[in-house]
């Protein structure tokens, strides 16, 4: 992986502008666009140069599994965009959050993780790491006494989201960190609902932020990929050895894609805020729905934390569709009556999509642990696009009336 350390002057660029230029390497052709290097292998020059590739004394790029150009350069972006030293790409968003945990981590180790992550993300926690000799600990992510109480003498790592999926929960990223640094232990914060537009956890005292890319960052439903931030001593130490061997690699092509889609993310996510708060406001005030869940709002439990650390409330909108035994299916009728909102478990696209967490995202989870998480049977999780505002509306608001009949 080229160094990612900014050599453009880039460091002094607002947000706006690290996500067009930084990170770009033109080829001898002076390309404005960023080149796509499709390419498995690359060709050495002697055998000495080969060798000394694999050494580490020359760092020319070896394989693709390894390093590529275009990788390169979407890793050196996202470092510049996240204020972290250093980054790596991986093929997927968990790819990104299982390795990121793995580098740090090994038999007879603890972890700390909060109880409300996305359904994968808590399988890891919860389910596999043990498997391998990890310990883990869940609590509720909201109190900073829970952290502090599951703190042992092996805890290395405390993992969490904010805000969470899919009710949008806060964690205190300055508390959580003070807690794990107190224990020789390291902050990872999965921040993909805020993206770094709209929060930085490093800012907070996070050591370690991950991504699926897949979600706002390529913003059009279109390719796979995550990204892991932190320490260039990390990512070269500890991340690079792992994933270089375990080949959980980002495609060059989905690289680049994501690579151009950077230059809108600041526009893009913003505009998806706006769009984000006006329709939990238009939700607020519909018949039949009992609940809306949405950081800037006041009524949100945790709104002055979450605008403390966040600029924006996001895109992400949860709500309750009915209530009591009758929930689920007044849920169901509202999201097949819904025509431009599209049902779908993917967030951060330009489209509206809808998805009901308790059959999908966290259906794994037993009805008592969703329970916990207040995670009912009449909750929906809404990803607003970038549509125009007045259609998504006349949309929610005719499925909501098909669900209350």
């Amino acid at each position: 992986m080229p160094d990612t350390e900014y050599k453009d002057g880039s460091s002094q660029w607002r947000p706006r502008t690290k996500a067009v230029h930084s990170g770009s390497q033109r080829s001898q052709f002076g390309e404005t666009s960023e080149a796509l290097f499709l390419t498995s292998g690359y060709v050495y020059t002697s055998a000495e140069e080969a060798a000394a590739r694999f050494r580490g004394e020359d760092d020319g790029f070896i394989y693709s599994r390894f390093s590529n150009p275009t990788v390169g350069m979407f890793e050196a972006r996202m470092a510049a965009l996240e204020g972290a030293e250093a980054a790596w790409g991986t093929a997927t968003g968990m790819a990104a959050v299982s390795c990121s945990l793995l580098a740090m981590l090994k038999a007879g180790d603890h972890i700390v993780g909060a109880k409300a992550l996305f359904g994968s993300c808590r399988y890891i926690v919860e389910e596999m790491l043990p498997r391998y000799g990890i310990q883990s600990t869940l609590v509720d992510g909201r109190d900073l006494a829970q952290w502090q109480a599951a703190i042992r003498p092996n805890t290395r790592v405390l993992f969490l989201e904010s805000p969470t999926n899919p009710n949008l929960q806060v964690s205190d990223l300055r508390g959580v960190a003070a807690i794990a640094h107190a224990a020789g232990a390291r902050l990872v914060v999965d921040n993909v609902f805020a993206t770094p537009i709209l929060q930085r956890p490093m800012e907070f005292g996070a050591d370690v932020v991950v991504y699926s890319a897949t979600k706002h960052i390529d913003g059009q439903g279109r390719c796979l990929g995550g990204v892991i931030l932190g320490s260039k001593s990390y990512i070269e130490n500890e991340v690079k050895p792992l994933l270089r061997h375990m080949g959980p690699a980002l495609s060059p092509f989905n690289a680049w894609v994501m690579l151009k889609s950077l230059e809108t993310l600041d526009l893009r996510v913003r505009e998806h805020a706006r769009n984000g708060a006006r329709i939990a406001e238009f939700l607020a005030g519909c018949p039949g729905i009992s609940r809306v869940l949405y950081p800037e709002r006041k009524d949100h439990p945790q709104h002055q934390l979450a605008m403390s650390q966040m600029s924006l409330g996001g895109n992400i909108v949860a709500f309750d569709v009915g209530s009591g035994d009758r929930a689920k299916a007044a849920a169901f009728r509202f999201l097949n009556a819904l025509k431009l909102v599209k049902i779908s478990n993917n967030l951060g696209d330009t489209k509206s999509l809808i998805t009901h967490p308790a059959t999908t995202t966290h259906f794994r989870l037993t009805p008592e642990a969703r329970a916990e998480l207040d995670i009912s049977d009449g909750c929906v999780r809404l990803s607003v696009g970038l549509e125009d505002m007045a259609d998504i509306e006349a949309d929610l608001d005719q499925a909501i009336k098909a669900a209350q009949s």
